[in-house]
């Protein structure tokens, strides 16, 4: 099954800017309690949208550049990407039916 894969910021731009599907970036920090009740809510939506959605992880912590460029000030903050655009931008936990109607927006 697919799980979203911690990217560095050496490699963002190439991963999800130049994806050709589009691409959920979770902005999350280790320290931060609503990321943890998000993160398997995402890990179940990388495993049911597996090649048609990417999913990736960024440490706001270890990659503050990234969460800057996009405006991330609260955590967890979800963007979908498409066509190297953000689509739509999610902040704060969000029930997984939310999550799967901005996916299927982007699809």
């Amino acid at each position: 099954m697919a799980k979203p894969v911690e990217i560095p910021e050496a490699k963002f731009d190439e991963a999800v800017l130049k994806a050709k599907i589009p691409v959920l970036v979770d902005f999350w920090a280790p320290w931060c309690g609503p990321c943890r009740m998000v993160a398997p809510v995402v890990d179940e939506l990388a495993g049911e949208y597996d090649g048609k959605v990417s999913f990736f992880k960024v440490n706001v912590d270890d990659n503050p550049a990234i969460a800057s460029r996009y405006g991330v000030m609260s955590i967890p903050t979800l963007i979908i990407f498409k066509s190297g655009q953000p689509v739509a931008n999610m902040v704060g936990f969000r029930p997984k039916a939310e999550l799967k109607k901005s996916l299927e927006k982007a699809i």
